[in-house]
């Protein structure tokens, strides 16, 4: 029944991790493009994850590093911004759309920093398994894409004038999550703990779960006002009021598929009652991908 359930939580076309198939795609037409936050703070977009950055006579500070064949692109919108150079790179997660470019990163200098579950995930090679097809390895990250520095609970970096504090929040959208706060500049990156305007992907197959990534939308809420900027690890640049939206459309379709388990339905029939109908409707998810989050869910539910 694992199989099935991680099978289907693959196949929701919203998220895709870098294997070395991906990884050799042609991005010549990937563009990255930079928006001021304030505080020194940008949100860089392209192609995979969501970019945070701070530049400042420190040196700059990078969240997550999208693919390896966009770093020259991603260095060259930062040397736009500053002629300093790149000091840190933190990973929000092991995920390869995150991660694709530390060993460039690292090759030009940058301490690559993250949980310690990170590191682990990225030295040994990952199993993905995805329903109707075979299970595929994501072969472990070379050696030089590793996180040098790692913690465990949170750690916190004084640079460029402004705390960026990071904290871990457990078995949300993996095993290895970190929302990281720009204290000063009122920004908080979410990583993939926050899908905006779409179902999220929860990684079930490495440690993700229903309630732990609701449980980390309530972590980074707790580190936000009203004026607060939120980069999601995947759509537009968000706000508190989004986050909240978002943690609360989560908590109804758990619910929804909870008080289904109650009555004693299986997966099937579950997925069969359509319980996240509306859900998808609203955010134009199609019928596959509402079945694989039902089942994400479910499976979440399960392993209490």
């Amino acid at each position: 029944m694992r199989r099935a359930f991680l099978g289907l939580a693959f196949c929701f076309g919203v998220f895709t991790i870098a294997t070395p198939v991906l990884a050799q795609q042609d991005m010549s037409n990937v563009q990255i493009t930079a928006e001021s936050l304030g505080g020194g703070v940008y949100m860089m977009m392209g192609s995979g994850g969501n970019i945070g950055v701070s530049v400042g006579d420190d040196g700059v500070f990078v969240i997550d590093d999208q693919f390896a064949p966009l770093t020259d692109k991603i260095l060259a919108a930062i040397a736009v911004i500053t002629s300093e150079p790149v000091r840190f790179v933190f990973n929000t997660h092991w995920h390869g759309d995150h991660t694709g470019g530390n060993e460039n990163m690292g090759q030009t200098g940058a301490l690559i920093v993250a949980h310690e579950n990170v590191r682990q995930r990225m030295s040994m090679d990952q199993v993905l398994e995805r329903i109707g097809r075979p299970a595929s390895e994501t072969p472990a990250s070379p050696e030089g894409a590793w996180p040098v520095v790692t913690f465990t609970e949170e750690v916190t970096f004084h640079l460029n004038g402004d705390d960026m504090h990071a904290v871990y929040v457990p078995n949300a959208h993996t095993d290895g999550d970190a929302i990281v706060n720009f204290v000063r500049a009122n920004v908080v990156h979410m990583g993939d703990t926050f899908f905006r305007d779409r179902f999220p992907f929860i990684d079930t197959a490495t440690g993700g779960s229903i309630d732990g990534i609701i449980a980390a939308a309530g972590t980074g809420l707790a580190l936000m006002d009203a004026e607060t900027k939120v980069i999601p690890g995947h759509g537009a640049l968000s706000s508190r009021e989004n986050l909240v939206e978002y943690r609360d459309a989560l908590r109804t379709k758990r619910n929804a598929v909870a008080a289904l388990m109650e009555q004693g339905m299986s997966l099937e029939q579950i997925q069969a009652a359509r319980p996240l109908r509306a859900q998808a409707a609203a955010s134009g998810q199609n019928e596959a991908a509402e079945g694989g989050f039902v089942a994400t869910i479910h499976f979440g539910l399960s392993q209490r």
